[in-house]
C-alpha cells in the first residue's frame, strides 16, 4: 500500500498522458500564435486539400546555398508546405537542388527555361562582399500524372530582392491552393473566345489562353453564324459561363447584340475588352514616326450605356507612364537604344480594394480610353483608373513619338485625373433591346435578367501578349523592348475567377502577412555587439553556471 501510495503521481501522470492522446487522436487542432495568422489556411484551401485522396507531390527547386532573403522564402515555403501536409498526409513535398551537379548545369538550366520556370540571379553585398547565386523560385505540383508550376517568388516592380520576399510570402497560400486545386480538380466550366468582329488573333492571346486551360474549357466561339442562324447560336452560346470579347474592331450587327445581350440576361459572364479609339504604336514607325488617333464605331454604345457604362473616344494620357524604347542614334555598328516615358501608355497600380485587384502588380495599358460610369441600378465598382496627374485627349488626334520629349506641367491635370479605366458591374442587367422591337424574333427573351456580373475593360491590349522572333507568344505582361514584367496576366486570371465564382481562391490573395525585414546597415554598424550578445553572452552564463554547479557538488559531498 506504501508503494501504490508512492508511485500515485507516477500512475496520475501516465493516466492524463493517456487520457490526452486518447482525445487528441478524435480531435484535431492546430494553433497559430503569429499575429498575421500567416499559417492559419483559409476555408477555400481547406476545401482544395478535401479533394487529394492519393499522393500529392511538390517538388521545390529552393535547396542550396541561397541568400539571406531566400532563406527566409525557403523557410516560409516549408512551414505553409507542413501545414498543407498536416491536414493531409497525401501531401508530401521535398526540397531539391536542380543545378547540385556542375556538370549537368547548363543542360538543366535549359530546360528549365523551356519548361518557363525561369531563374533568378541575385547579387547580395554582405559586409562588402558581393555573391551572385542563380535561384530557382519555383515549385512542381503532381496529382494522378497531373502536374503544374508553382511560382514562389512574386513580380514586384521596383521592389527590392527583400520587398519581394515579404510579398510573395503572401501570395504563398494562394500558389499553392491554386496549384492544387488545378491539378485536383476537374474542369467544369466553359469559356468562350468571341470572335467574327475583328478581335485579337489567338496568338495574340496566347498565353492567356493558356492560363484559362489549366482550370477550365476554353474554346473560339465565332458570331458569323449569327447571320443565318441566330437562335441556334444563341442556343449554343449559353451552354459557356463566360465569354471574353477581346478588342473587336468591326462593327457588331443588331441581331449579334442581340445575341450577347441575352447571353447576359440569361446568366452568361463577359469580359469586354474594348477600345474606341484606332492607334497602334506599329503605325507609328514610319518616317514620319505619327500617326492619326481616330474614334471608330462598334455599334455597342447603346449596349454599355444601359448596363451603366460609357466608354468614350478619347485617349489618357498619363504622367505615370510605362517606357518605350527609341534608337537614339548609332555607335560603332550597333544601334542604341534609350527609354523614354510614353504618356499614352499609362502605368497603373490598382488603389480599390476589391479582391481582383489587390495585391496586383503595377499595370501597363496602351492606348486606353476613358470611361463614366452611368446611374441605374447597377452596382458599380471602379477596378483601376488613371493617376491623378491624367487627362482626356479628344480624338481625333496626331500622335507622335516626338511627344517623349515633352514635358508636361501639373496646371495641364488640375481636375482631370483619376480617369475610371476598368469598372466591374453586379446586379440584375435590363436587356438593351427591352421596350424596343428585337431584330430578331426570339420566343425565349428576357427583357429582365437574373444577378449577374461583367467586367469592363477601355483597353483591348491589356490581355495581348508580344511575340518573340520567332513569332512565338511571350508572357503575358513582359515588355521585351524595356525587359519589363507587369501585372497584366494576374489581373486578367483574376477577372476570370470572380467572374466564374471562385472567389474564394481571389480572396486568398488580399491575405496580409507582415514579415519585419532586417536593417542591414544597423546590422552591420553593430555586428560585433550582435555577436556579444547572441553567442558571447550564453556562453559566459553557461561557463558560470557550470562553475558554480561543480562548486556546489563539491561542497556538497566534501562533508
Amino acid at each position: 500500500m506504501a508503494h501504490f501510495k508512492y508511485y500515485k503521481p507516477l500512475w496520475l501522470l501516465l493516466a492524463l498522458l493517456l487520457a490526452l492522446n486518447i482525445v487528441s487522436s478524435r480531435f484535431f487542432y492546430r494553433f497559430d500564435l503569429t499575429q498575421d495568422h500567416r499559417y492559419t489556411l483559409s476555408e477555400t484551401s481547406l476545401k482544395i486539400l478535401k479533394e487529394v485522396k492519393e499522393p500529392l507531390i511538390v517538388d521545390v527547386f529552393l535547396n542550396g546555398q541561397f541568400p539571406g532573403e531566400f532563406k527566409k522564402l525557403q523557410t516560409e515555403t516549408q512551414q505553409i508546405l507542413e501545414e498543407f501536409k498536416a491536414y493531409n498526409k497525401n501531401v508530401t513535398f521535398q526540397f531539391v537542388n536542380p543545378i547540385e551537379n556542375e556538370e549537368e548545369r547548363d543542360t538543366i538550366i535549359q530546360s528549365f527555361l523551356e519548361r518557363g520556370l525561369t531563374p533568378v540571379n541575385v547579387t547580395v553585398q554582405d559586409k562588402g562582399k558581393q555573391t551572385e547565386e542563380v535561384v530557382f523560385p519555383w515549385a512542381i505540383a503532381t496529382y494522378r500524372g497531373r502536374s503544374t508550376k508553382v511560382p514562389l517568388l512574386k513580380n514586384i516592380m521596383g521592389a527590392s530582392t527583400a520587398e519581394k520576399v515579404v510579398g510573395s510570402v503572401q501570395h504563398l497560400e494562394y500558389a499553392f491552393a491554386n496549384a492544387f486545386n488545378t491539378v485536383a480538380k476537374a474542369k467544369e466550366k466553359k469559356v468562350a473566345v468571341i470572335k467574327g468582329n475583328g478581335e485579337l488573333h489567338d496568338l495574340l492571346m496566347a498565353d492567356f489562353i493558356r492560363q484559362v486551360r489549366e482550370n477550365y474549357f476554353i474554346g473560339t466561339f465565332t458570331l458569323d453564324s449569327v447571320a443565318k442562324q441566330p437562335n441556334e447560336t444563341l442556343k449554343y452560346l449559353k451552354r459557356y459561363d463566360l465569354a471574353i470579347i477581346a478588342k473587336p474592331t468591326e462593327k457588331f450587327t443588331d441581331e449579334e447584340k442581340q445575341v450577347l445581350d441575352q447571353f447576359i440576361i440569361n446568366g452568361g459572364k463577359t469580359l469586354w475588352l474594348v477600345d474606341q479609339v484606332n492607334i497602334e504604336m506599329d503605325s507609328l514607325y514610319n518616317d514620319a514616326g505619327s500617326s492619326l488617333a481616330y474614334p471608330f464605331d462598334l455599334n455597342l454604345n447603346d449596349l454599355f450605356f444601359k448596363y451603366g457604362v460609357r466608354i468614350n473616344p478619347t485617349l489618357v494620357k498619363d504622367v505615370m507612364a510605362t517606357p518605350i524604347a527609341l534608337a537614339t542614334g548609332e555607335q560603332g555598328s550597333a544601334t542604341q537604344y534609350t527609354q523614354y516615358p510614353w504618356f499614352y501608355s499609362p502605368l497603373i497600380y490598382p488603389s480599390s480594394k476589391n479582391p481582383i485587384v489587390t495585391n496586383v502588380d503595377a499595370l501597363k495599358f496602351e492606348f486606353a480610353n476613358g470611361m463614366d460610369t452611368l446611374k441605374n441600378g447597377i452596382k458599380k465598382t471602379v477596378l483601376l483608373q488613371s493617376s491623378p496627374y491624367s487627362k482626356r485627349v479628344g480624338t481625333p488626334v496626331e500622335v507622335n513619338l516626338n511627344m517623349v520629349s515633352e514635358r508636361p506641367e501639373q496646371k495641364e491635370f488640375i481636375n482631370s485625373g483619376n480617369i475610371p479605366m476598368a469598372v466591374l458591374l453586379e446586379g440584375k442587367f435590363h436587356s438593351v433591346y427591352e421596350n424596343r422591337v428585337l431584330p430578331f424574333a426570339e420566343k425565349t427573351f428576357q427583357p429582365i435578367g437574373k444577378n449577374n456580373k461583367m467586367i469592363v475593360i477601355s483597353d483591348g491590349d491589356l490581355i495581348r501578349n508580344q511575340l518573340d522572333k520567332n513569332f512565338q507568344p511571350l508572357e503575358l505582361g513582359y515588355d521585351k523592348w524595356t525587359n519589363k514584367l507587369y501585372g497584366n496576366k494576374e489581373l486578367m486570371m483574376n477577372c476570370v475567377n470572380y467572374l466564374l465564382d471562385d472567389t474564394g481562391l481571389i480572396n486568398i490573395r488580399s491575405k496580409e502577412v507582415n514579415l519585419p525585414l532586417l536593417d542591414k546597415e544597423k546590422v552591420y554598424a553593430e555586428y560585433t555587439k550582435t555577436q556579444w550578445i547572441t553567442v558571447g553572452i550564453p556562453i559566459i552564463v553557461l561557463l558560470i553556471f557550470g562553475a558554480l554547479f561543480t562548486y556546489l557538488r563539491r561542497k556538497r559531498y566534501a562533508r
